[in-house]
């Protein structure tokens, strides 16, 4: 669900060697400065308490700044928004629930979303071979490109390398930290690799992929597919505070990114960091807790996408290697032992992000953190923070 798997080793020895153009980086505290709508509730809700709370403690054990959005669906109480801790540690700025922030590969389920809207508009089908909408230059030495279908790619089931596990592309990436990719540069460490298995036997995650349905999109709609989410996501949802890294790759009021490179909590800024997903669609979504909320609960409703669709979406399949997690199109769903919960996270150097929706108990929440790493991830990624979330949201 995230959209690296860089290891902390590299990291470490990167930053070692590495400086941080933006540790010295003064940012007067009125860029950060943003207003969340009315109908985002925030101190007057009547589960203010109980749901800052759980920011509260994510901050007390050493994440540099959260958001958050939670909405119960069998209350009238609106959703929540809130924040706790640092959007800016150099400059002191403190976290506001209007913040902008890296969302990472949660825009893998906009990406998917943009597919299933193609598809109710008759301009291709799931069962369609990917390769009649891909240049063969894209294809070129990829294993499986060739006899995937589009939903294949979308479920994750096209067996195709995932570029980013490549540890030539690891250390290329870490030896140029500021390089921003271009999709062929990217895709040049999926070619001559092995597919992971036989299109359609398994799951298996791959950034790769989601670069492949970028270009569908684009060769279908005749434009980058970032502004196709504008027109047919960003805009109809009304997402303020959402936008696409390829056209402003780091925003100036951006929240800065932290990375806890030794699990001591001493954190290293990693703002400029996240180079290799600004122009495809597998990451690169700037974006906030309080827009996932809305695209989410747009997806989960079927305000923007059809029933069979989403029936489409969540036709889940189990890897062979996991019986607790499975993939759908563009979403998953994991068992915690609080019941299902459909989820995508993401992270970038310095940042991660989830939406999850609880089926049972018919609530969402969202949030972001701006570090990641090392101590921080136990917090707010694991398996046993999520948990810990759905029991303070569900109580």
């Amino acid at each position: 669900m995230k959209n690296t798997s860089l290891s902390l080793t590299i990291f470490i020895s990167f930053f070692i060697n590495s400086c941080a153009v933006s540790e010295d980086e003064i940012v007067n505290a009125s860029v950060y400065d943003c207003t969340m709508p009315v109908e985002a509730i925030g101190q007057d809700h009547p589960k203010h308490n109980q749901y800052q709370a759980i920011l509260e403690h994510m901050v007390s054990n050493g994440v540099p700044g959260v958001m958050m959005t939670v909405y119960d669906a069998k209350e009238q109480d609106g959703p929540w928004s809130g924040a706790s801790g640092m959007a800016d540690l150099k400059n002191r700025v403190e976290m506001k629930n209007c913040n902008i922030t890296r969302v990472g590969s949660t825009v893998k389920m906009f990406t998917a979303v943009t597919i299933l809207q193609l598809v109710e508009e008759g301009k291709l089908h799931l069962d369609d071979k990917a390769e009649q909408y891909l240049s063969p230059g894209t294809m070129a030495n990829i294993e499986n490109a060739h006899q995937a279908t589009v939903g294949q790619l979308m479920q994750h089931s096209s067996g195709i390398y995932n570029y980013i596990v490549n540890p030539r592309f690891q250390t290329a990436s870490l030896n140029d930290p500021l390089k921003e990719w271009q999709p062929d540069e990217l895709l040049s460490y999926a070619r001559g690799k092995s597919a992971n298995f036989k299109v359609g036997t398994d799951v298996d995650y791959s950034n790769t992929n989601y670069i492949f349905l970028g270009e569908i999109i684009e060769t279908i709609e005749g434009k980058p597919f970032y502004k196709v989410f504008e027109e047919r996501i960003f805009e109809p949802l009304q997402l303020t505070f959402t936008n696409f890294a390829a056209e402003n790759p780091v925003p100036k009021n951006i929240v800065r990114g932290y990375i806890d490179l030794y699990s001591k909590l001493e954190v290293t800024e990693s703002t400029y960091y996240s180079g290799w997903d600004y122009y495809t669609a597998d990451g690169g979504l700037i974006s906030n807790p309080y827009d996932l909320f809305l695209f989410l609960s747009a997806v989960i409703n079927k305000t923007i996408i059809s029933e069979k669709s989403f029936e489409s979406m969540t036709d889940w399949k189990s890897p062979s290697n996991d019986d607790e997690t499975f993939y759908g199109m563009g979403i998953f769903k994991m068992k915690t032992k609080f019941g299902d919960a459909y989820i995508h996270s993401g992270d970038a150097i310095g940042y991660a992000a989830s939406m999850i929706y609880l089926p049972q108990a018919d609530v969402f929440a969202c949030w972001a953190v701006n570090g990641n790493y090392g101590k921080i991830d136990e917090h707010s990624q694991s398996l046993e923070a999520i948990e810990l979330i759905i029991e303070k949201i569900t109580q």
